[in-house]
């Protein structure tokens, strides 16, 4: 299952271009088959970096993955095409994968319920005695 869809995708990019970009068979029309393809693509893109940290697929979707996917699926579409996808697009997909780069870190969260690893929501404290090494005592070592 897609995070986005051909309407998704036609908010960001204009039918000609589309028509330039996905109709393989000369018909100048969209060919809905490859878009489909391609968004699927940018899909599984995005649940590479999800898959370690979350638990697939999510539910509710949050919305920024469908932007991430239209970002992603816009490169890919001019790429496929062997046509240089201009600094927007490439600026797109450079952002969408530094932001699941994150997510995929820990370092951002999607506010997604279940990520894994959160077990119960209980956390574990430690204590124990004072060090007997610290940077202070070991000065001068």
């Amino acid at each position: 299952m897609s995070y986005a869809d051909q309407v998704d995708l036609e908010v960001w990019i204009d039918d000609d271009v589309l028509i330039r970009l996905t109709d393989d068979g000369g018909l100048g029309v969209v060919d809905s088959a490859v878009i489909d393809s391609v968004l699927e693509a940018a899909s599984l893109e995005i649940d590479g970096y999800l898959g370690g940290r979350y638990t697939l697929p999510l539910s509710p979707e949050p919305p920024i993955l469908k932007k991430l996917c239209v970002d992603i699926g816009g490169y890919l579409l001019h790429i496929r095409r062997d046509t240089a996808p201009g600094d927007y697009w490439e600026g797109q997909y450079e952002n969408a994968i530094a932001f699941l780069t994150k997510i995929g870190t820990g370092k951002i969260t999607l506010g997604a319920a279940d990520p894994q690893g959160s077990g119960s929501g209980h956390s574990v404290t430690m204590t124990g005695p004072d060090r007997v090494f610290d940077r202070d005592k070991l000065k001068g070592y």
